[in-house]
């Protein structure tokens, strides 16, 4: 398949999963999402904010200006909270969109496993039998690939953050590294919804891999959709996990045809590997 063919595919599947999120009667799946993003809001805040106090309560405490009260010791402590308070939400912000997508698609990876199974049966009309076991190891192994995925995606971002601090190579590093690590994670953010189909072929991580990279440019549009709410300030953090959903399934029409791709093209050629095994 082509890049503009893998691209395409990557966007017209999501086109085609809004159609079977409201079609197939599984828009009630919304409403999990905001659960999970009421949890999250009020967690992250709450976590951010007693940080940032504790963080301000120690600096006062340093610098004798809890107690203080001479003519600029009030000015001083307003500007510490506010520099505090400021730091702490541009740090929130920037984590979550680092680290934030890879949480919710833990903490969705039961719905998610759900909803690929699902639309595969609506797309293809095969059935899977509901076994509680390999659904446990869908929903781990999306938990494992998130992990693996992030892990190797901090390793690099970590890298490039060690190389801008060169002269000259660090400025360039740097010009470029914004739109790297985006491309990046949308590729592992739409590894992690195609895993899911690819799971049920009853394929190994290391397989996946390889199907994944073979078809990278989909994967990236499929993450890349996804990656781009995260970034979208004050209301990113309410509308990825929707976007999750719609991801989920645009990631497994998308597989579907992969598969039906494959069979073809093993069918032409008995020296490419199938995806069915």
């Amino acid at each position: 398949m082509s890049f503009s063919k893998n691209i395409g595919l990557g966007f017209s599947s999501y086109g085609k999963a809004f159609n079977i999120l409201f079609r197939h009667n599984l828009w009630w799946t919304l409403f999990i999402p905001l659960i999970l993003y009421i949890i999250l809001l009020f967690t992250g805040f709450e976590l951010k904010d007693q940080l940032a106090e504790y963080l301000k309560s120690t600096i006062l405490g340093a610098t004798n200006l809890e107690n203080a009260d001479f003519f600029l010791s009030g000015f001083l402590k307003g500007a510490v909270s506010w520099i505090i308070g400021i730091s702490f939400t541009i740090i929130f912000f920037f984590a979550f969109s680092f680290f934030g997508g890879y949480l919710i698609i833990i903490l969705m990876s039961p719905l998610l496993a759900y909803l690929s199974e699902k639309t595969e049966q609506i797309v293809t009309g095969k059935n899977y039998p509901f076994n509680i076991e390999q659904f446990a190891r869908d929903i781990f192994r999306g938990i494992l690939l998130a992990l693996r995925n992030m892990l190797i995606q901090t390793g690099i971002f970590l890298g490039i953050l060690i190389i801008g601090f060169i002269p000259v190579l660090g400025w360039i590093v740097s010009i470029v590294s914004s739109i790297f690590i985006f491309i990046l994670s949308s590729y592992f953010y739409g590894f992690s919804f195609m895993d899911y189909s690819i799971e049920r072929q009853r394929l190994s991580i290391s397989n996946s891999v390889k199907i994944i990279r073979k078809y990278k440019w989909t994967a990236i549009t499929n993450g890349g959709i996804f990656g781009f709410t995260l970034l979208i300030p004050f209301c990113g953090a309410s509308i990825a996990p929707f976007f999750a959903i719609v991801s989920a399934i645009a990631a497994s029409i998308a597989m579907t045809e992969i598969h039906q791709t494959e069979n073809i093209s093993n069918e032409q050629s008995k020296n490419q590997c199938s995806i069915v095994s």
